[in-house]
This record gives C-alpha cells, sequence and structure tokens, in this order.
C-alpha cells in the first residue's frame, strides 16, 4: 500500500518538478495579502524576501487542530513537537524551543511551552483569523528568542477597524471521529458609535484518540523484548508477555475553553483598544512519562531493593495530566500624525499563567508559574523618495518558577530591553532592505541571587530584483545574537518528560548566528514556482549534550556550546491542468529538507525530508481536495537517539458553500490517514510511544455575517 502510494505520488511529482504547500493553492489571492508580522514596513506575501506563509479562510479551517504545533505542522518548513494531542509547539527549520517565538497579535504567548514539549502553548487556533509564519531570523523584531523564526496568531480580539453594518461575527461547529472530539467556536464585534465591543469563545473536549496498531514502535518493543529475554534468563525465570497498548493512545484526552472580551475606539486617526482573555486546557500526557517511570524502575531496584521498585513502578502506572490556566491582558493602539513620523503604534500584553502537574487524580505535583509582560512601541517615517523606516523600543519581563518533584528550573527574572530599526529603499526594479537590533538581558536566580548580563547586536541586510514581470530573485544576509536562557543557564534536576537529568551551565555565553537566504520566485496565468535555500553557521550553538552519568535513574544532559550549521531549502508551486465542466483543476506540491550538525554530531529530533502533493477541483460552490503528505526516513540520528521509519498520510478534503450570500454558510468534510497508516514524528521526543493519530473524519459547519 505504501509502494503504490508513492509510485502515484512520484508520477505527481514528475509532472510538477517542484514543490509546494497545501495552503498555496489560493496563492494568487494572498499575493496582495499584507503581513503584519516580521518587519513594521508591512509588505505583501509576494514581496516577502524570506520564508513567509500564511494561513487563512478555508485552508485554515481544513488543517485547524487542537494545537498550533499540529495546525501548522503542513506550512512549508515546519514541523511539530508533537507531545500527544494536548501539547505541538511549531519547530521551524529544525528549530524549536526558545528560538521560535509564538505570538498572539503581536505579542508573546507569556506562557511555559519553551521550557519543555509537554508544556501547551496558550494560544487558540480555532479562534485565530490567519496565522503567519516567518521562518528563518525574525528576531530583530521580536527579540532574540525569535532567532529561528516567528509564528503569530491574528485573533481580532482588540478590533482596530468599524464593522460593515454595524455588526460582524463568525461561528463554527466541528466534529472528530479519531477521538470523539467535539467542538464550538464564535466571536462577534458590534460598535456602538466610534466603540467596538468584541466577545469570543471556543470550547473543545475529546476522549484519548485511536491509533492504528501498537503504541510503542516495532523497534522498541523488539529491543524491549530482547531485554527481557536476556534479564529473564540470568535469573533463570520464564519471561511473560506484558499487556501493550493497542488501538488507543491512553490518557490522550484534551478538554479546552476560551473566552475573550476586548473594547475598542476606532477614529479617523487611528484606534486604541484593549482585551482580557482567560485560556484553559485540561490534557493528558501520553506515553507513561510519570514521575516514577518503569523505564527507571529496575536501575534502583538494583540499587535500593525490590521494595522500592515495586512502589516506583507501581507510582509509574498514574496518568500524568495538566491542568493549565491563563488569564492575559493586552493592549493595542495606533495613531497617525503628519511630518516626518507618519505613524505611532504600541502593543502591549501581561499574563498570569500557572500550570499543574497531576500525577494522579487530585494529587497534584509539580506547578509551573510564569508572570510576565511585554510592551513594544514603534514610530514608522512618511515614505519619501522611495525610502521608508521604522524605530522601535521593546520591553520583557519574565518571573518564571516551577515547584515541585519535576522543578528542574529554579525560581528566575529576566528582563529584556531592545532597540532597532528597519529600513527599506525602493531603485526602480530593485528593492533594498536592511535592520538592526541592540539587546540587553539580564538573567537572575532567585534562589542563588547571581545575575547574569547579556549585550547582543544583530542586523540583516537584502534585496530583491525584479528580473520579468514573472520573476523575481532576493535574499539576505544576516548576524544575529541570542542570549541564553534560565533553563540553559540554570537548570538543575528531573526533567521526566524528555527522560533526562538536565543541568545548566551559567558560563554560557551570546550564541551568534551568521547566514544568508536566496529566493526565486515565478508566477505567471496561475502557474508559481518559489525556491527558499538557507545557510546558518552558529558559534557556541547551545544544546543539550549526554555526559554518561546518570542521576535519579536518569541520564543527565548538560547545556553546552558547540559550533553548529543549520542548512536546507523549501520548494513550492503550482499550476492549473485542466477545465472539467464548472470545475478548475490544478496540482500543487512541498518539498522541504534540513540537515543540522554540530563539529562533534548530529543534532537530534531534526526532521527528515518531507513532501506533500496534492490535486484540486473547484467552482463557485464546491472545493474538491486529495493530498499525500510523505516523510523520509531519519537515520541522521544525534547521541543516543533511535530512527525513524517514513510513512505516507492520504488526506482528502471537501467543501461546500451554501449559496447563501448575506450570510455565506461552509460545511466542511475531511479525511485525515485514510489508511490507517502507523506514523511517528521524528521531531517528537515520544515518538516510539506516541504514534499520530490514526483514520480521522472531521465535520464543520462555519458561518460568518
Amino acid at each position: 500500500m505504501l509502494r503504490s502510494s508513492l509510485l502515484s505520488f512520484s508520477a505527481l511529482s514528475a509532472t510538477l518538478i517542484f514543490a509546494a504547500p497545501a495552503m498555496a493553492q489560493n496563492l494568487d489571492s494572498e499575493i496582495d495579502e499584507i503581513i503584519v508580522t516580521g518587519s513594521p514596513l508591512n509588505r505583501s506575501v509576494d514581496e516577502a524576501i524570506t520564508g513567509v506563509s500564511v494561513l487563512s479562510g478555508e485552508e485554515l479551517s481544513e488543517r485547524l487542530a487542537a494545537t498550533i504545533g499540529e495546525t501548522l505542522k503542513s506550512e512549508p518548513g515546519v514541523s511539530s513537537t508533537f507531545f500527544g494531542a494536548g501539547a505541538s509547539r511549531p519547530i521551524l527549520r529544525g528549530q524549536g524551543g526558545d528560538r521560535v517565538r509564538v505570538l498572539t497579535n503581536g505579542i508573546g504567548s507569556i506562557d511555559a511551552s519553551s521550557a519543555s514539549p509537554d508544556h501547551a502553548v496558550a494560544a487558540e487556533p480555532a479562534q485565530a483569523e490567519r496565522i503567519e509564519v516567518l521562518r528563518g531570523a525574525a528576531l530583530l523584531r521580536y527579540g532574540s528568542s525569535g532567532s529561528g523564526g516567528v509564528v503569530n496568531v491574528i485573533d481580532g480580539r482588540i478590533p482596530d477597524s468599524l464593522p460593515e453594518g454595524g455588526l460582524d461575527g463568525a461561528f463554527r461547529v466541528g466534529a472528530s471521529s479519531v477521538d470523539a472530539g467535539r467542538e464550538v467556536a464564535g466571536s462577534v464585534d458590534k460598535s456602538f458609535g466610534n466603540f467596538v465591543l468584541h466577545v469570543d469563545g471556543t470550547f473543545k473536549e475529546t476522549d484519548d484518540y485511536n491509533i492504528p496498531g501498537f503504541a510503542e514502535s516495532d523497534a522498541l518493543r523488539a529491543a524491549e523484548d530482547a531485554e527481557h529475554e536476556e534479564e529473564h534468563e540470568e535469573e533463570g525465570h520464564e519471561h511473560e508477555e506484558e499487556a501493550e497498548a493497542f488501538g488507543t493512545l491512553d490518557n490522550s484526552a484534551v478538554k479546552s475553553q476560551s473566552l475573550t472580551g476586548g473594547l475598542s475606539y476606532v477614529g479617523e486617526r487611528g484606534f486604541l483598544g484593549f482585551s482580557i482573555h482567560n485560556f484553559q486546557s485540561d490534557y493528558g500526557i501520553p506515553g507513561g512519562h510519570a514521575h516514577g517511570e518503569e523505564g527507571h524502575a529496575e536501575d534502583h531496584e538494583h540499587e535500593e531493593g525490590h521494595e522500592h521498585a515495586e512502589d516506583h513502578e507501581a507510582h509509574g502506572e498514574e496518568q500524568v495530566t495538566i491542568g493549565l490556566d491563563q488569564t492575559r491582558v493586552d493592549v493595542n493602539g495606533r495613531l497617525k500624525l503628519g511630518g516626518f513620523i507618519e505613524t505611532l503604534q504600541v502593543f502591549g500584553g501581561y499574563a498570569d499563567y500557572k500550570h499543574i502537574e497531576f500525577e494522579g487524580p487530585g494529587e497534584p505535583g509539580t506547578v509551573f508559574t510564569n508572570e510576565g509582560y511585554e510592551i513594544r512601541g514603534e514610530a514608522i517615517q512618511k515614505e519619501r523618495d522611495g525610502w521608508s523606516g521604522a524605530y522601535g523600543v521593546q520591553f520583557r519581563d519574565r518571573d518564571f518558577a516551577a515547584i515541585g518533584d519535576e522543578a528542574f528550573v529554579p525560581p528566575t527574572n529576566t528582563q529584556e530591553l531592545g532597540f532597532y530599526t528597519f529600513q527599506e529603499k525602493e531603485l526602480g526594479a530593485l528593492h533594498l532592505e536592511g535592520a538592526a537590533r541592540l539587546e540587553t538581558t539580564d538573567q537572575e536566580n532567585a534562589i542563588t541571587g547571581e545575575s547574569l548580563n547579556f549585550e547582543g547586536i544583530s542586523f540583516s541586510a537584502g534585496g530583491d530584483y525584479h528580473l520579468s514581470d514573472t520573476i523575481r530573485f532576493g535574499g539576505t544576509a544576516f548576524r544575529t545574537e541570542r542570549a541564553p536562557t534560565t533553563e540553559e543557564l540554570y537548570s538543575n534536576g528531573p526533567h521526566l518528560a524528555t527522560e533526562q537529568f538536565e543541568v545548566g551551565n551559567p558560563t554560557l555565553g551570546l550564541e551568534t548566528a551568521r547566514g544568508i537566504e536566496g529566493a526565486i520566485r515565478y508566477r505567471q496565468s496561475g502557474r508559481f514556482l518559489t525556491l527558499n535555500a538557507f545557510y546558518t553557521d552558529y558559534k557556541d550553538y547551545i544544546f543539550e549534550t549526554a555526559t554518561g552519568e546518570t542521576e535519579d535513574g536518569l541520564d543527565v544532559f548538560q547545556f553546552t556550546g558547540e559550533d553548529a550549521t543549520f542548512k536546507g531549502f523549501e520548494i513550492q508551486g503550482g499550476m492549473p491542468i485542466a477545465q472539467v465542466g464548472k470545475f478548475d483543476v490544478k496540482v500543487d506540491g512541498l518539498v522541504e529538507y534540513v540537515r543540522a550538525e554540530t563539529d562533534s554530531g548530529n543534532l537530534p529530533r531534526i526532521p527528515p525530508l518531507s513532501v506533500l502533493g496534492g490535486i484540486e477541483a473547484e467552482s463557485d460552490r464546491l472545493k474538491l481536495r486529495a493530498e499525500l503528505d510523505y516523510a523520509s526516513k531519519q537515520n541522521d540520528v544525534g547521541l543516543f537517539e533511535t530512527p525513524t521509519e517514513d510513512y505516507a498520510l492520504t488526506n482528502i478534503f471537501v467543501t461546500w458553500r451554501a449559496p447563501i450570500e448575506t450570510q455565506p454558510v461552509r460545511i466542511s468534510v475531511s479525511l485525515h490517514n485514510a489508511f490507517d497508516v502507523d506514523a511517528r514524528q521524528h521531531t517528537s521526543v515520544l515518538k516510539d510511544v506516541v504514534p499520530l493519530p490514526g483514520r480521522n473524519v472531521r465535520f464543520a459547519v462555519s458561518t460568518s455575517f
């Protein structure tokens, strides 16, 4: 079955001779869509000189999942951490954690998601109007924690314009078969003179999701069987078969809800508004990563006796769940002026975040808290003779604490102050741009009182040239500096989600990246082709490496700095191939690849070569799409990391638009993983114990007015 699927896709790829994202089928309508993320000097998707993609409209509805990572992972250069259905953070070009900033309306998520892959992002994709993804160094506007890229979830919670007719709204109801999922989301904007009131809410609940076979991979099961056989032979006992999870992934259920209220004043020269948002999520941590893992019980048995091991194993059977709660206040405003400075704008956000890791029903374990705020002000100068520019200042404050068995990071405070500028110049067919940022970061350990200061300077320069009306060539070069995080500096304790005892390194310095990226774009008569290629050389790249020691039954991993390189590409494209009756038929595809290694070897959890290709037929009322999503084997693995087998997932989408012009209604049905393939995502820490969901039918009805 897999071979026939690959042969079919090979034929499609040969026809295209390129690749393209599934989201690109409506790229013709996106070329004039303005990107609000990245530079304050907003440009359209087609004008960007680095890797950019926008997910909105029907494409966003088709890809919508419970988490940001799973919603975006079909976008070019994007994969995810996938820690089950409740926690999945985006990975951009192999970069994750603190190197990828996840924003809500331009301000950081202010949660604990960058500290560990089992921590969910406190953002609700079901309420998003659009999601923008900037691949590559996007830290010049958002800080050194965006050195690998930026994801911005834009949900309109602070209205910046008056709704037409005085009232706007949208509602969606959905269901899924793989997890008996049910969801509802809605939002309303109502104007009262120059004031606009915004209200939105979401609710989603799922059961444990179905999987094609065993929860554990074939390789892990074989290794465990061999280990058990060897142990029982040495002890003179027969090996007894253990019950294994099959058909359903235990402890993968999710329940989340959010409620938002916002109010804006909209005038002729701008707007000013604020919002209050509460997000709650309760989700299970699948894969047996409890605070007493069976996998480590045997080590303790030999060290401390059988009685301790039995208690340890019994404790490990308890299902760990996370209860997350965040209350957040945001402000946003823009004022148009005259003179050299044409526009002033301000963004701000404050959040009080907490999540509790429950060791069993009603048994709270580790508590993570993060109270922080971020504010950014920008001045945009008036364009003169093809020259435009912007200037900004940003300040962030973060108080982070972990209390309990898994408190691998002490209470810390982080303060970051940055100044930046963007400049652009149009010279006929040539467009030039440059940017620079000066940043200072203070990291303080609240237990020891130790404080460290880092000062970094980052800059980039690039441009693009219109070779003809249909072909553009662009590129950028950059040098960036990233300050180490408090986790990288001060960690010292068990991190059971990743099965590591993490040790920070307070001697770490700035991480310096020097890189280039080039892009070629072709577009004519519905045909398009885009190639983005990148190369980044890191000095003192910060990552965790095994020391060969053990602590509390866990392998010790030490944060260290070592030179590293990241290189790769994304190729995307599409073209019309036929017209059948009222249907326009077109094909599209995507190929993406990244290779990452340090002087001592491969970096772990780097996504493999992947290919996504589809065929689509669309009329005024009906859209049909079929696609194949293929990920190759990943054998370029890091220390103590296991390889991952290849897989191919077949997805089918059907969308029907009801003939109601005043209040459009859209009904969509989609079939994901149609052939119920056992798929393991290499970027996931849990890939050998948590497969992707099996065959899934999604149904949704949405309307807007």
